[in-house]
């Protein structure tokens, strides 16, 4: 009789549910697995076999076909050497089908028999609550991050003869009650860390209300950085499905805690196209993906390759990112805030007023070439940071957290205006449709005339005329105006063009 278990495997964003197959016969002892397996899968035989030899349990000495099904879909990785070792000790008798029936299994298993974590396990286990499982059968170094989701029983086991002796009724493992998540406190960078830069200190406050993203230009050392990295402390915290799907992203490329933070990706100048924007033979993630919920800083802007700062238009506006692969196809979310700096020129002081300029014109052009129209089309926000006075850096200021008490208040405040007009608490102003600016948004006889204005004389485009509005409503919610006013639309139209 052939015996089934079940378990689960991520296929990008999502997961796919997996069915171990069992099937034995007569003939030379032997092991085989088929089912569109790669490498990591082939040598699970290996693995199975001295994982139960060293649990001191039975190794049915038979001809042992293994399939996991459905076959179609490629497979990888290591999740699979407990169902398939589950698999073969109910062969002969040693595990029952009512012991496994309602369960499932997922875990990597090490030649001593002990459990191994595996990446992926919130889409795994999300995938399986899905279609009606109970009990989930993880390893106990998953189990923590796996209890995040409710409604499912996540049991944590050391090694396969502990699973063994729990599926008996012989011991009693831990389950989802029993792990306790603890807090972790960082230490952030705020605003009055950072001297003077009030017209940027404002522009980052607005661009953080709204969600709007935002481009800091200036020379060296006038403290770009710094205000991007003051950004991730105004954030609010992430909410429980925030925090699921940053989980369910970083759990499939790198180990991550439960007590994970907003995102904050910094990738260098160096990154691959691939790299930031996802992809590979496995269509993996990229920085934009993993940067879904938070902040992708950019340092340095024109230094990274042109198609690498062009492949970002898709995720900007729609905010995912798909990749097609010859074997599979995945979609990913990618709703991030861009927070980007740049010099005004490869030597870095191109209109500074203390130090000159050392580049020719056409290095000046080609270098601000490389930030396509497209791309800056997609920025709301473009702030320049002048140079501050060195003797204000030794100057003695009584520390407090003023600066970063209102803005945060600020924030917050324009978070809520934003929450009761769209009806959603992930909803910002940079998200609205046209629909929305026009169902939702008032704007005075005079701030209308003033955009009309602006308008012909600029040569605004659409994307662009937009974009103004949304800074616009933004800034009103900052002022806790209910309609869009003159001086609204005028500080949009300065964040965008200096002539204004």
């Amino acid at each position: 009789m052939v015996c089934k278990v079940l378990s689960a495997a991520p296929l990008g964003y999502e997961a796919e549910i997996i069915e171990v197959e069992v099937d034995h016969s007569k003939g030379i002892p032997g092991l085989q697995i088929v089912g569109m397996g790669n490498k990591a899968i082939d040598e699970a035989k290996e693995r199975v076999r001295s994982a139960i030899k060293n649990s001191l349990l039975d190794f049915p000495a038979k001809k042992i076909i293994i399939n996991l099904a459905p076959a179609e879909i490629p497979k990888d990785g290591t999740l699979f050497d407990l169902p398939i070792a589950i698999a073969i000790l109910s062969i002969n008798g040693s595990v029952k089908p009512q012991d496994i029936k309602g369960k499932a299994f997922v875990g990597e298993l090490s030649l001593d028999g002990k459990l191994r974590k595996v990446r992926g396990i919130l889409n795994i286990i999300e995938k399986l609550k899905s279609i009606g499982i109970k009990e989930v059968i993880v390893p106990e170094d998953n189990a923590k991050q796996a209890q995040l989701l409710s409604g499912i029983n996540i049991v944590g086991a050391k090694t396969l003869k502990d699973v063994f002796l729990h599926l008996k009724g012989e011991l009693k493992l831990p389950n989802t009650t029993d792990y306790q998540i603890k807090n972790t406190i960082t230490k952030k960078i705020i605003l009055d860390d950072i001297i003077d830069q009030e017209q940027a200190k404002r522009a980052l406050t607005i661009a953080i209300a709204g969600r709007h993203n935002i481009l800091m230009t200036g020379p060296p050392g006038t403290g770009k950085t710094m205000l991007a990295k003051v950004a991730l402390g105004l954030l609010p915290e992430l909410n429980p499905t925030e925090k699921m799907e940053v989980l369910k992203i970083h759990s499939l490329v790198e180990d991550v805690s439960v007590n994970i933070n907003r995102p904050f990706r910094s990738p260098h100048h160096t990154a691959s196209n691939i790299s930031i924007i996802g992809g590979g033979s496995n269509a993996m993630p990229g920085e934009v993906s993993l940067a879904h919920n938070g902040i992708l800083f950019l340092d340095e802007l024109p230094e990274f390759q042109k198609n690498t700062i062009d492949s970002l238009r898709q995720p900007l506006e729609d905010k995912k990112i798909s990749i097609s692969r010859s074997n599979r196809k995945a979609t990913y979310p990618a709703n991030f805030m861009l927070i980007a700096t740049m010099n005004p020129c490869p030597c870095g002081f191109f209109g500074d007023k203390h130090k000159e300029c050392t580049c020719s014109a056409s290095q000046i052009s080609n270098y601000q070439r490389k930030i396509s129209g497209p791309i800056l089309d997609r920025i709301d926000i473009i702030i320049e940071v002048n140079r501050i006075d060195n003797n204000k850096l030794l100057s003695k200021k009584q520390y407090s957290n003023k600066e970063q008490l209102s803005a945060y208040n600020s924030i917050q405040s324009a978070k809520l205006l934003q929450q009761n007009r769209y009806k959603s608490s992930v909803f910002y102003n940079s998200y609205a449709s046209l629909n929305d600016v026009k169902n939702n948004f008032k704007i005075s006889p005079t701030a209308k005339e003033l955009l009309e204005f602006a308008t012909e004389k600029l040569d605004i485009s659409i994307r662009s005329y937009l974009k103004i509005i949304r800074v616009a409503r933004t800034i009103a919610d900052i002022d806790n105006s209910e309609e869009i006013k003159d001086q609204h639309i005028s500080e949009a139209l300065q964040y965008r063009y200096k002539s204004v």
